[in-house]
């Protein structure tokens, strides 16, 4: 007879693809099209939903100027109180991506909300392309997030090319990473006889080298010139997509039942492989110019 163990933490996640299209104009339509997806996801019982990147903005701006009226503050943002309300109302947790506005500087940001409020913010480390010529490169870290449903991190669309920011959110604990991304053109082909894009790939990388779940949302279509990838997907810590992967130019809400706890013990391979344990840092640090210890202060 087989032993049933109870999930400690059971959650159902909900990653959604969609279109927000850039102009103040679209703005309202943007933020009431990712609510009413949102709480599509919600009405299925999804308790951990994820938004793309800048999703109540669109992404292509022309000027810094455009970019800067796209923003808003964190605190006082019309999207980030419709954001909490949601989370608020309907018992659930929401990570969405928008143009952060702090004084002259601009982010390209991305925030956690639970019933509780604002649980997480974080800001693009690595920026993309022209994404330079807009906002400031982020400057919060690589932040893990304590929530009642796991440990959660934040990271937007480049993020996931560099490995080590990934790494360093599994070295703090976190369960689940939440990528937020609007994928764009990358070098040919864009996508395998799979229909995945490479970012596909990568996010499934990243989960299995690190043993976490990962939540990717990224949008479609296209926006002044640009095609987005599509290709939305949830990855299990074995690397893995759970279910679906999403098409490549349809909206859609892509699900998954997990336990986040789970992703505690996945780092323990057999009897003698543990991840964590594994690695060698006597040996990365150095190559790396990181000091093994700090100097003491004097």
């Amino acid at each position: 007879m087989s032993e049933y163990r109870v999930p400690v933490s059971p959650v159902r996640i909900a990653v959604i693809q969609c279109d927000p299209q850039v102009g103040i104009d679209h703005c309202d339509s943007n933020l009431s099209r990712g609510l009413a997806l949102a709480r599509r996801a919600a009405r299925e019982g999804a308790n951990l939903i994820v938004l793309p990147e800048l999703a109540n903005t669109g992404y292509t701006f022309q000027s810094r100027h455009e970019a800067y009226a796209h923003a808003e503050n964190l605190q006082e943002g019309r999207s980030l109180q419709a954001w909490a309300g949601f989370a608020r109302d309907h018992n659930v947790y929401l990570a969405a991506g928008f143009a952060e506005r702090d004084g002259m500087k601009l982010y390209d940001s991305a925030v956690l909300f639970g019933p509780e409020g604002m649980l997480g913010h974080y800001r693009k480390a690595h920026l993309w392309n022209q994404e330079k010529l807009w906002f400031t490169p982020g400057d919060l870290g690589f932040p893990v997030f304590e929530t009642p449903i796991g440990r959660i991190g934040l990271l937007i669309c480049w993020d996931i090319w560099f490995p080590e920011v990934p790494r360093l959110m599994a070295a703090q604990g976190a369960d689940i990473l939440c990528s937020l991304n609007n994928w764009v053109w990358t070098p040919p082909p864009l996508f395998d006889e799979a229909g995945r894009c490479m970012a596909t790939y990568l996010t499934m990388t990243a989960a299995h080298v690190n043993n976490v779940f990962i939540a990717a949302a990224n949008r479609i279509g296209s926006e002044r010139g640009g095609r987005f990838l599509g290709c939305s997907l949830i990855a299990g810590t074995n690397g893995w997509p759970i279910g679906e992967i999403a098409s490549a130019e349809e909206e859609s809400v892509i699900y998954a039942d997990v336990d986040l706890s789970a992703a505690r013990s996945a780092p323990i391979w057999n009897s003698l492989n543990d991840l964590p344990r594994d690695r060698r840092t006597d040996l990365y640090d150095p190559t790396l110019g990181y000091r093994l210890h700090a100097p003491m202060p004097r």
